[in-house]
């Protein structure tokens, strides 16, 4: 996900689910009674390609250079196991006259539940003993959503939270596609039985799905542009592909009596199509929308020309018996290699490297081939399992109550954070203090140099505080075009206060509403993720931020139709401009002060808010690893700036646009020394840039104090 840790990182491949010797032929035609023959032949083609897929999604993962579109093995599974499982359900149909769901179901938990519940268990110890204890939490609550086939609708609303963008990828990420495939198994079959149960004809049965399929595709589609997280992971914008699969297991009939010569080409133009997906694409890329399309037809013209036997067609190199071998081990080494990437690198304590994520991966294909003989093939071929559906469903049953049982267990036992004295509240302190301003710097020169025992809230707690602005939807994500109307503090007042800017003017959301209660201000948020404002287009996800540029004048034309008293504008000074800037300087500062002029002619007041100093990394992660010896965390002042050249032409353009400027710099770092995490009880952070709302909220006297020095109040300000 690169954008494998924001939503984080989405580009994860889908689990190989078929056994070998579920690998054939559909029937030609139906057998000529309903015990006959179904005519099945093991393609030893498809198990190679399952095979490529396999290796392009993990050398994908391990980020070899010119395979960034690995991801794109997802599509290749997808068409696989629609192939492959509509393939089994027709011979039965067409065998028996119609389809025994409960069978099915049970062949599938023998196939799949044991070695994903050994993978999940041991994924569990590895996080108990080496991830973060900040998300120890989430990761349990991951182990369950994986064991009950939810995976992909968490990731799916998870990834639509800005504020959860940048955070390490989960140990259970990758059974995502699991659930994906979990979640089709039930719906498939369902369809195919009631298609057969009330359609005659052939031709007949196949319109439904192929309806269904067009509508899951132009789902995609449209998602890809305004709910990217849903359109990757979701079922309803994946269903087409797996549908691709499952249509063309109902041609094989007519597909069979092509020319050998049609077959090759197909088979090595659909291989050529893979290949060139996993090059040409990568995490800028739209995905999957109609770009999956490239994969997808891919896999589908191999496995079509496959039917076609050639010497010279491109199933002879899948049927190979190296691609076929790791075609073998692909589930497993799936399921194995994502966990020891995300939880190799601490246990070895070690930086992630692509070297090193090749060695790691390299371990799991070994692991995947012990688990091979010694998981998959005994339980899968056990002959109380093969043929009693009852023990194999209770099998499953048991292996996923497993899971959950043990997840629910190990969150009664979080792991301890180490922790020093009490230290007194920050928020009484400032309040309570004549000069708040003052008190606030003597608490900075003398931090803790551990975490308080009274931390408030918990160092647990800091990430999942959400103010308002977020809890209502107010603060945008990067496809909106316009804010919703979010009015906040004495709603009824002809005072108007508008925050203005991105998620580093969200922040100071809960100051600035303290303030309008306390003032009878009405208060209008306007904020959008990542939307800087600067009059100039930045690059956000590797691709151009349109979006903020139409919401940002959208925003704009909204402020000057409230004529407000005071604007409060800020954004992060971390930005990439679209275009080549000759001197950065100049072209930032007019950027900025295009947009304050706006501002300033259309409110009474223009209060420009300077970014606040970050911390080095992960300020949450870092004191979870360093408890005690918080200063292994903390920049110092200098070096907390992320852009001197953006900090300089904010500044200067707000002092064209005779604005006022707040550094809030000596907020959070003294005159020398480091930018302390911890100020008496409380954390100053929340993640790798924003300050935590705690703190915030912490620092409202402070404000109050500027404010009200700048002539600013409730009665001041008409």
């Amino acid at each position: 996900m690169t954008h494998l840790a924001t939503f984080f990182s989405f580009r994860r491949g889908s689990a190989p689910h078929s056994s070998p010797e579920e690998v054939r032929h559909c029937p030609r035609k139906a057998a000529a009674s309903p015990t006959g023959a179904s005519g099945t032949a093991f393609r030893a083609d498809i198990q190679g390609l399952r095979g490529l897929a396999v290796v392009l999604v993990v050398l994908g993962h391990a980020q070899v250079p010119y395979l960034a579109g690995g991801y794109v093995g997802v599509d290749v599974f997808f068409v696989i196991s629609g192939f492959v499982i509509t393939c089994g359900l027709l011979r039965e149909a067409r065998r028996s006259g119609t389809l025994r769901l409960r069978r099915f179901y049970a062949r599938r938990a023998a196939r799949l539940l044991p070695l994903a519940t050994l993978v999940g268990m041991v994924t569990l110890v590895g996080c108990r003993l080496f991830a973060s204890k900040i998300r120890y939490e989430e990761f349990l609550h991951d182990a369950l959503a994986s064991a009950l086939y939810f995976m992909n609708v968490d990731l799916a609303a998870a990834g639509a939270d800005y504020l959860q963008e940048g955070a390490t990828p989960s140990p259970f990420q990758h059974m995502w596609s699991l659930s994906v495939e979990e979640q089709f198994y039930v719906l498939w079959p369902v369809l195919l039985l009631g298609t057969f149960t009330l359609l005659r004809r052939p031709w007949l049965r196949m319109l439904p799905l192929v309806l269904l399929c067009l509508v899951s595709f132009a789902w995609s589609v449209q998602a890809v542009d305004t709910s990217s997280p849903w359109a990757y992971f979701g079922l309803h914008t994946r269903l087409w592909e797996l549908g691709a699969g499952g249509l063309l297991a109902f041609c094989t009939g007519a597909l069979s009596r092509l020319p050998r010569a049609m077959g090759a080409v197909a088979g090595w133009l659909g291989l050529l199509a893979i290949v060139a997906a996993a090059v040409l694409y990568g995490d800028a890329t739209p995905f999957p929308g109609r770009l999956a399309l490239l994969p997808v037809l891919g896999a589908a013209l191999v496995i079509a020309g496959g039917l076609v036997p050639s010497p010279y067609g491109a199933a002879r190199l899948l049927r190979a018996r190296p691609a076929t071998w790791v075609g073998d081990v692909s589930y497993g080494w799936y399921l194995w290699h994502w966990p020891l990437l995300m939880l190799g690198p601490a246990a070895l304590n070690r930086t992630a490297t692509p070297q090193l994520a090749l060695v790691l991966s390299g371990i799991a294909m070994v692991l995947a081939w012990l688990s091979l003989h010694l998981v998959e093939n005994p339980l899968r071929h056990h002959r109380a399992l093969r043929h009693r559906p009852r023990a194999a469903l209770s099998l499953g049953l048991g292996l996923s109550g497993t899971v959950v049982c043990t997840a629910l267990i190990a969150g009664c036992f979080p792991p301890a954070i180490s922790t020093g004295d009490r230290a007194r509240d920050l928020a009484s302190m400032l309040a309570t203090a004549p000069d708040a301003q003052a008190r606030l710097s003597q608490l900075l020169a003398a931090p803790a140099a551990g975490l308080p025992s009274n931390l408030t809230p918990p160092l647990t707690e800091v990430k999942r505080q959400r103010s308002a602005v977020y809890r209502d939807g107010c603060h945008v994500n990067y496809d909106a075009a316009q804010s919703p109307q979010c009015v906040y503090g004495d709603r009824s007042s002809d005072k108007v206060v508008v925050l203005f800017g991105d998620s580093h003017a969200a922040q100071w959301f809960p100051a600035w509403e303290k303030l309008s209660h306390d003032y009878g201000w009405k208060l209008v948020s306007l904020t959008k993720s990542s939307c800087k404002t600067a009059d100039i287009t930045i690059v956000v996800q590797n691709r151009p931020y349109t979006s903020c540029d139409s919401w940002k004048e959208k925003a704009l034309k909204r402020i000057e139709q409230l004529h407000p008293v005071l604007v409060v504008t800020s954004s992060s000074e971390a930005a990439k401009p679209a275009h080549r800037m000759e001197d950065p300087q100049r072209e930032w500062t007019a950027g900025y002060e295009r947009v304050y002029r706006r501002l300033a002619h259309a409110a009474d007041r223009l209060i420009v808010t300077l970014d606040n100093p970050w911390p080095r990394g992960d300020a949450v992660e870092c004191a979870a690893r360093n408890p005690v010896h918080l200063r292994r965390c903390e920049p110092d002042g200098s070096a907390a700036i992320k852009s001197p050249i953006l900090r300089r032409a904010g500044r200067t353009a707000a002092l064209h646009a005779d604005a006022t400027v707040v550094d809030p710099q000596p907020w959070l770092c003294p005159p020398r020394g480091k930018c302390p995490s911890v100020v008496a009880d409380t954390f100053v952070y929340r993640d790798e840039s924003h300050m935590a709302e705690s703190y915030v909220e912490a620092l409202t006297p402070v404000l109050r104090q500027r404010v009200e020095r700048l002539g600013i109040s409730g009665t001041a300000i008409r």
